[in-house]
This record gives C-alpha cells, sequence and structure tokens, in this order.
C-alpha cells in the first residue's frame, strides 16, 4: 500500500474538512475474529512513542509493515490508528489503542475502546502507587468489556521479575492481560508467570521459544527506511522460533 502524492493529499483534506470521517471509519472497520494468527502468534508494529520523526514517512512505513500478511497489527496513539483508518490500513487487524504514557492516561480509555471497536488498550506501568492504581483500574474496565490489557513493563533488568508479578495481580481479573516484555528479558523473568507474552523488538532465538511467549511488537524506529525487509526479517525469525 503506497501513500502517493494524491492519496497524502486526500488525508490532509479529510483532516482539515471532514472530522466525521474518522467516526465512520471506525465503525466500518472489518474486525478479524481472533486474537492470535492461524500459528498461534501475534506479530504487531507499535507506533504509540512519542516521536519527531515525520509524519508522512511514519504513515509509509506503517503502512509498508501492515500490507505485509505476517503482521497481525499495530498498537497506537488515537491520531496514529486514526489516519491508517482513514488509509483504509486496519481491515482485518488487531488494533490496540495507546492508553497512557506515565501515571496519567491521556490517550484512550476503555469505553472508548469499546465504542471504536478496537481490540484492546497498551498500558505502560510505571513504579509509582498513582500509575499502579490507575493501570488496575484500566485492567478490570477493559476485562469487563473483554478486551486485552496489555501491560507494558520497564527495562530495567533488575526489578523486571518483580514488575512481571506486579503486572499480572493488577486489576480484578488476569483473564484478558498480555505482557510486553523488554527483548532482554530472561528465562527466569519469562517463567515468573503464565501470562501470555510478547517481546518488544527481536530477542534471541532461544527467548521467542518459551512457552508464555507468543510475538512480537516491533517499533516504528526499527523498521527504519527497508520496513518491508525488517517486517520480513522479523516475522521469518518469529517462524522459526514458534
Amino acid at each position: 500500500m503506497i501513500l502517493t502524492d494524491e492519496r497524502w493529499q486526500e488525508l490532509l483534506e479529510v483532516r482539515a474538512t471532514n472530522p466525521g470521517a474518522v467516526r465512520q471509519a471506525y465503525a466500518t472497520r472489518r474486525r478479524r475474529p481472533r486474537l492470535l494468527s492461524d500459528n498461534g502468534t501475534l506479530f504487531l508494529v507499535a507506533a504509540d512513542q512519542e516521536d519527531p520523526l515525520d509524519r508522512r514517512t511514519l504513515l509509509e512505513r506503517l503502512l509498508t509493515a501492515l500490507a505485509n500478511p505476517a503482521v497481525d497489527g499495530v498498537i497506537g496513539t488515537p491520531d496514529v490508528v486514526e489516519e491508517l483508518l482513514l488509509l483504509g490500513a486496519l481491515h482485518d487487524k488487531v488494533v490496540l489503542g495507546s492508553m497512557n504514557r506515565d501515571d496519567r492516561f491521556t490517550g484512550y480509555n476503555a469505553g472508548t475502546l469499546v465504542d471504536c471497536g478496537l481490540d484492546g488498550g497498551e498500558l505502560r506501568l510505571a513504579d509509582t502507587a498513582p500509575a499502579r492504581q490507575a493501570c488496575a483500574d484500566a485492567v478490570t474496565e477493559l476485562a469487563a468489556y473483554g478486551l486485552v490489557a496489555m501491560i507494558e513493563l520497564p527495562e530495567d533488568p533488575a526489578s523486571l521479575a518483580r514488575a512481571v508479578t506486579v503486572a499480572a495481580g493488577l486489576g480484578t481479573t488476569s483473564a484478558h492481560t498480555w505482557l510486553k516484555l523488554p527483548p532482554t528479558a530472561s528465562a527466569a523473568v519469562l517463567g515468573a508467570t503464565t501470562l501470555p507474552v510478547v517481546l518488544g523488538d527481536l530477542p534471541p532465538d532461544r527467548t521467542l521459544s518459551h512457552g508464555v511467549v507468543r510475538g512480537l511488537v516491533v517499533g516504528h524506529t526499527r523498521l527504519g527506511r527497508n520496513a518491508e525487509a525488517a517486517v520480513e526479517a522479523a516475522a521469518k525469525v518469529l517462524e522459526v522460533a514458534k
């Protein structure tokens, strides 16, 4: 899917003149029936970081990644998700909405994720009492709607095992909770939970073969200028490991 000059100008025009098109795009998105692929894995690309990357370049990389059938979907902030919707790139894809940056939830909330027909939310767990409470409340609300709560944990290896156990216990149920861990997560860290795990970026092959690991989340910065090659390489690693 190419972001031609014509399509780019159409997107800018819609943004300026037809805000109702966003609601229509949410309402008409075709949802896929299950979260995991036929191989039992989940391969997502992430566009939920605050990054000054040129927006057209970002969208071009994401469109290239999403065009690969090995990519199951995307994690994104509302603005990015809505632009991908307007470009028709999210039919039959898993879409997780970014809910917070740190202690404060400034993106999607559970009710909006339901109204928009998305598949779940991504939460970032900071090591503060307000952050834990906010994440716990979000986990409970998402589970009540049957939506995935993807909890992203900090990259500090010294506290990662403890963070895993804290995250797993948030909310009134863990039935819909997934964990997003850094690629450096050790076997000991992975062994601290039975919850399904996705690893951010490409880890060592042996880590991907761990029983709780279900897939990958590759950040848009990792895609680089040759997004097609980067996605194919990541998909191959996941296929071989699982």
